[in-house]
């Protein structure tokens, strides 16, 4: 079973209104998108999104006494305003993003998600896609593997660890999480540490296959432009660089007010204007992290559109 984190502070951050219209850009199994429907009550309008199919149909299974309601979509996140306007929504009162893998993607041994199940090498969350992780431990130079698993892992034993790759891939093709997991422990070390040697290595390969911090980037701003004004996006993020990006673009939309020489202001920044509503982020309650391990890592921030008029 999927915990949906930070319920309760995502619906209030996003002041939920009844029969208003938003999207859940990573629907999944459906957490959030049932508490926005409860809290929008029979006339409010939901459009869901994922582009893992499986979590498409579980979120169908799970809403299933709210599907007059929903408009459920298979596709990135990144293509929100697209995806919305084919479905007729012009302008929305409030986008959520959960970011990152899911439970069940983690749970499913033949996503090849986690080191914890042997399974395919494969991390895919569209499996229209062709590239797999395999794929990338298999067939990239060695310093081009050091060069992702440490700047989208944040692994310091990044050329460490694809060395130890390459080696072991002469001997034949890394198929499986299995094995992948026990070379990068050999070459790590690290025995006793809290986070296991092959965390930060799997995280590289997964957000690489995905493309996810690319999605990432253009879905916050297609997230933006989609809103009205007034309209608030919440982001959860599970890492520094998935809350690096939030945050960038947060500040980016936000802008500030430049003083002129002769005299008066300018105010610079994207558009559409933001202003932070959480401008640290929360992060889960003690209780929460205690019964929900893997909401242990949260940061949610949320933000506001506002107005493009200067004064």
């Amino acid at each position: 079973m999927h915990t949906p984190v930070m319920v309760r502070e995502v619906m209030v951050g996003l002041e939920v209104r009844p029969g208003g219209c938003y999207v859940d850009g990573t629907v999944g199994a459906g957490g959030h998108a049932r508490a926005l429907l409860d809290r929008m009550g029979p006339g409010g309008r939901l459009l869901a999104l994922d582009c893992d199919e499986a979590a498409i149909r579980a979120a169908r299974r799970a809403l299933a006494d709210r599907l007059a309601q929903c408009r459920f979509v298979r596709g990135n996140f990144a293509d929100i305003g697209r995806l919305a306007a084919e479905e007729g929504v012009r302008e929305v009162d409030g986008v959520v993003l959960d970011l990152g893998v899911s439970s069940p993607q983690i749970d499913q041994a033949e996503r090849g998600f986690s080191f914890l199940r042997d399974g395919p090498l494969d991390m895919r969350m569209d499996r229209r896609q062709t590239l797999t992780a395999a794929a990338l431990v298999n067939e990239m130079d060695e310093a081009d593997l050091a060069a992702l698993i440490r700047r989208l892992g944040e692994e310091p034993a990044a050329r460490r660890i694809a060395r130890a790759l390459v080696r072991e891939r002469q001997a034949g093709a890394i198929e499986t999480t299995g094995r992948l997991a026990a070379v990068v422990a050999r070459a790590v070390g690290g025995r006793g540490a809290r986070l296991h040697p092959a965390t930060r290595t799997f995280q590289a390969l997964r957000m690489a296959v995905n493309r996810e911090l690319e999605s990432l980037a253009a879905g916050l701003e297609g997230a933006l432009a989609l809103l009205r004004t007034g309209g608030r996006l919440a982001a959860l993020s599970y890492h520094s660089l998935e809350d690096g990006c939030v945050k960038r673009t947060g500040r980016e939309h936000a802008g500030r007010w430049v003083s002129l020489e002769a005299g008066g202001a300018r105010w610079e920044g994207l558009q559409p204007r933001v202003r932070w509503i959480t401008r640290k982020p929360l992060t889960p309650a003690a209780e929460e992290r205690n019964a929900n391990p893997r909401s242990r890592s949260a940061k949610l921030r949320i933000m506001e559109r506002i107005s493009d008029a200067y004064g």
